[in-house]
């Protein structure tokens, strides 16, 4: 009988190791994956799916009730003395209300967003404070109790923005 000299342990040979360590990098892998599908939020599932849906069709009525009532805005910033100033156009004059809210929406990070309660200076011309906006791209909606415009503007730069009914700026 004739015994191999040249035999190394089991521990020596490299394609064992390869065949160990590839099942073992997968169950590490498939254990962190589980381990952040437990324990991180991701937002998708609605608990009131309906109530979402109620709240949907409650803005494209604004958006409907804008474009009913002819309202049109442009809006004006004046970074130098920090001002915005807004002048709204309706067919009907009683449209127009005493206090208009203005949103600056960020299109990427919320915690960016800001928000202008404007005064009624003469018939439909208001006036606030600007808000410090960051760089980027913005999306501004202006509110009163039962309709909204839109519009868009990227800063810095833009001293003018025309805001209108969403269904009208879709048509664009």
């Amino acid at each position: 009988m004739q015994t191999n000299t040249d035999a190394k342990p089991w521990y020596r040979v490299r394609m064992l190791w390869l065949i160990i360590a590839l099942p073992m990098v997968s169950v590490a892998m498939g254990m962190t994956i589980l381990y952040f599908a437990v324990t991180t939020y991701d937002g998708l599932v609605v608990d009131d799916y309906y109530q979402q849906g109620k709240n949907i069709n409650r803005v494209l009525r604004r958006d409907t009730a804008a474009q009913s009532h002819g309202l049109e805005a442009t809006l004006d910033i004046d970074s130098a003395q920090r001002l915005v100033k807004v002048y709204l156009q309706a067919r009907h004059l009683s449209v127009l209300p005493a206090r208009l809210q203005i949103s600056f929406l960020h299109t990427t990070r919320a915690g960016l967003d800001r928000i202008v309660l404007l005064e009624k200076m003469s018939h439909g011309r208001y006036e606030g404070r600007m808000p410090e906006l960051a760089l980027g791209h913005w999306n501004v909606q202006m509110e009163a109790d039962d309709w909204r415009l839109v519009g868009v503007m990227g800063t810095p730069g833009e001293g003018q923005v025309h805001l209108q009914p969403a269904a009208a700026s879709q048509n664009r």
